[in-house]
């Protein structure tokens, strides 16, 4: 085979679209699961295809549910890849308390099956698995690869399930599995659904006087905040080793919601004590104090480290949303967000 193939779950998410450009500049052959065919989500994958077509690479949609354990067995027989991630996930923790069971099919049922078709069909083939900080609930920062994980909602009990599973398909099943516990991640492409995008949007809306204030939840919550990009050139390096490790993927430095709300604001010349209301509609039922990364590994292994800083992250976030504001477009149509944000 002259090129690589890939396989990606959750394509159309914000980690699949920065990782399957990642992979089209590096020439491989991607192919991606979305939901739906014609979602809105997806029209960033439809200019990235355009984009990466006059290179010659080539990226294709496959429209299905990774629940379909048939239909799953099925793609990775006509496939064939050489390297598998599978990022596709019910992500969104308040929603796992309205959704145990969903999330428990899409973050641990599915990932079983996903595994064990992959070792019958393509024992070859590497497998990324995208774990989550939210499995060390609370367990003291920092947290690395060798810490105790203490989930505190169905999200993240469904996430500690799923990298036990990928941990035994390395040790007893003889895959090349990896597991990468990404900590916060964000970037323009994120969902008004997480708390940064909310910021960042909401930040942009007041200075387009089109709102005056923000309504958030916990403001007290430390989170380690990097930037998306980086951390899929992470899911990458950890397949392209010569042998299969778990790794942290994070930047060290924690701050507060408080903290990333005053980013936000400074970007833009904004007091953010003035701006911020709180809601105890937003406040989880069990949230987690503090989340602060060790990547001490990723880095002596892989030669990866988060560079953006929290500061500097919120910035593009706003200066996106104000961009996109401004032009009256979605993100998902903006083409600078297609170049890597």
């Amino acid at each position: 085979m002259s090129f690589r193939r890939a396989l990606i779950t959750g394509v159309a998410g914000q980690d699949g679209t920065y990782l399957a450009q990642l992979l089209l500049s590096k020439g491989y052959e991607v192919h991606g699961i979305v939901r739906e065919a014609g979602h809105p989500s997806n029209s960033m994958l439809a200019h990235i295809a355009q984009l990466s077509s006059t290179a010659g690479a080539r990226l294709h949609q496959h429209v299905g549910d990774i629940r379909n354990t048939q239909w799953m067995a099925q793609l990775l027989e006509q496939i064939m890849p050489n390297e598998v991630y599978n990022l596709a996930a019910q992500s969104n923790v308040a929603t796992s308390f309205a959704e145990p069971d969903v999330t428990h099919e899409i973050n641990y049922v599915a990932v079983n099956s996903l595994l064990e078709s992959v070792r019958r069909l393509v024992p070859h083939a590497r497998f990324f698995q995208s774990s989550s900080s939210e499995m060390f609930g609370l367990t003291p920062p920092p947290q690395s690869e060798e810490s105790a994980f203490l989930p505190q909602s169905p999200y993240a009990l469904a996430k500690a399930g799923a990298h036990v599973l990928v941990r035994e398909a390395r040790e007893e099943g003889n895959l090349f599995a990896v597991n990468g516990i990404s900590f916060n991640h964000e970037s323009p492409r994120r969902s008004t659904a997480f708390v940064t995008r909310k910021i960042a949007h909401g930040v942009a809306c007041i200075v387009r006087g089109e709102a005056e204030h923000i309504e958030l939840g916990n403001l007290e919550a430390i989170r380690d905040w990097g930037y998306a990009p980086e951390y899929v050139e992470g899911m990458w390096r950890s397949l392209q080793h010569d042998e299969p490790h778990d790794y942290v993927f994070a930047s060290g430095r924690g701050h507060t919601v408080r903290e990333f709300v005053q980013f936000a604001c400074d970007s833009v010349g904004l007091d953010w004590r003035e701006r911020i209301t709180h809601d105890e509609a937003f406040d989880r039922p069990h949230d987690v104090k503090a989340t602060i990364g060790d990547a001490t590994k990723a880095k002596a292994v892989l030669g990866w480290s988060a560079t953006t800083t929290a500061a500097e992250l919120a910035r593009i976030m706003v200066e996106a949303d104000i961009e996109r504001g401004s032009r009256h477009v979605s993100f998902l149509d903006m083409p600078r967000l297609a170049a890597w944000g």
